[in-house]
């Protein structure tokens, strides 16, 4: 192709192709090996913790299993103990528990690029082992501890490329951590101040909202799915989330007894299930001391 000062073309069509080619693979092969060396994800991932919280990202090298895995530890008199761990991009969850070994109690998100991110030494999760459900970015998967192969509190955090390996420079809120270096992250992550929980994640897949209720600090919604004949209700907390409060929600179908999740919850009570095609049911919640409770109704 002509350059600046230069009107001279390649004088037939394969010597075009050739300088073609030659310059796309000029400027694409750099581009192609700084993301193959430096195992970028095509996500973008915030902390796992808390909006505003600020913990040390470790990499360590040589002694730590696997090679570019983040160790999140205390930072400035902040105990990392018992930390909300949330999702640092949007995917799907699936909770695990090895044990006294390895991870101890960990999660896997799976995103829909396949990439996969995984959260270990937990010391409880969202959802019983063996359990998965659909998350956001920011959506509370577990709380930090120090289960497994763990001698302290902390949170055992990789990046895994689509083939499965470990990206040994994680970038998390814009913070690229590569290996030896030990890096303090402020998380953005959940900072919108919503529930990062949404009715249909509690629920599970096939549960629509057909009703919902306001309370003072929460709502109250009755889901329905239409392949089984099941409804959810589920109570969400709009204010002081993440610290456990009085939250309720209950089901009951027209002529039988009714079902009631009740505790101090951080985010939401629920679900409770039953099946009521053909029925009509009653249903509700509670956040705190205001509460809702309906007619016999959305029969059938």
């Amino acid at each position: 192709m002509p350059t600046t000062g230069s009107p001279t073309w390649p004088k037939t069509l394969g010597s075009a192709i050739t300088v073609l080619l030659v310059t796309l693979a000029a400027a694409l092969l750099p581009q192609a090996a700084s993301a193959q060396g430096s195992g970028v994800l095509a996500l973008s991932h915030k902390s796992p913790f808390n909006c505003g919280k600020t913990f040390y990202a470790n990499n360590w090298t040589p002694d730590h299993s696997p090679s570019g895995a983040i160790d999140w530890q205390d930072y400035g008199g902040d105990d990392i103990n018992g930390e909300t761990v949330r999702a640092t991009a949007a995917g799907t969850a699936y909770f695990n528990d090895a044990g006294s070994t390895s991870y101890g109690k960990w999660v896997e998100v799976r995103h829909s690029d396949g990439t996969r991110t995984r959260y270990a030494h937990l010391s409880t999760m969202a959802k019983s082992a063996g359990g998965s459900m659909s998350v956001s970015q920011g959506t509370a998967i577990g709380t930090v501890g120090s289960t497994g192969g763990s001698n302290a509190p902390h949170l055992h955090y990789e990046q895994r490329t689509s083939t499965g390996a470990v990206d040994t420079s994680p970038t998390v809120d814009g913070v690229t951590v590569s290996l030896g270096q030990k890096k303090a992250v402020t998380s953005t992550n959940s900072c919108g101040g919503g529930n990062p929980y949404t009715p249909a994640e509690v629920c599970g897949a096939g549960y629509t909202v057909i009703d919902s209720a306001a309370l003072t600090g929460g709502r109250a919604y009755l889901l329905y799915n239409s392949g089984n004949g099941y409804n959810c209700v589920v109570t969400l907390k709009t204010t002081n989330l993440g610290s456990p409060s009085s939250t309720s929600a209950f089901l009951e179908p027209q002529g039988e007894s009714r079902t009631t999740d009740s505790g101090s919850y951080g985010y939401y009570a629920g679900p409770v299930k039953r099946d009521a095609a053909g029925q009509c049911v009653k249903w509700g919640g509670s956040v705190g001391g205001s509460s809702y409770t309906s007619p016999f109704e959305h029969c059938g």
